[in-house]
């Protein structure tokens, strides 16, 4: 049986790993590389995107008056 395996390039350092069962860090070519992008998520220099609305701006607003308030 021939195995078709891919490579990837590292979300860190762009090395090609392959995408296989035998790499338990995969997408990252190892645990280091995905310990600098744990920290990386951890300092906030990553970032989701996000847009407010105004549903965030009345509740923000709640909060502000009544920090006790519960929403739930």
């Amino acid at each position: 049986m021939i195995e078709n395996t891919s490579f990837i390039a590292c979300p860190t350092c762009q090395i090609k790993s392959a995408w296989s069962n035998d790499n338990p860090d995969r997408p990252f070519c190892s645990a280091r590389c995905k310990l600098i992008d744990l920290g990386e998520w951890a300092s906030e220099s990553y970032a989701i995107p996000q847009q407010t609305s105004e549903e965030d701006e009345i509740f923000s607003e709640d909060l502000a008056a009544n920090p006790n308030k519960s929403f739930l």
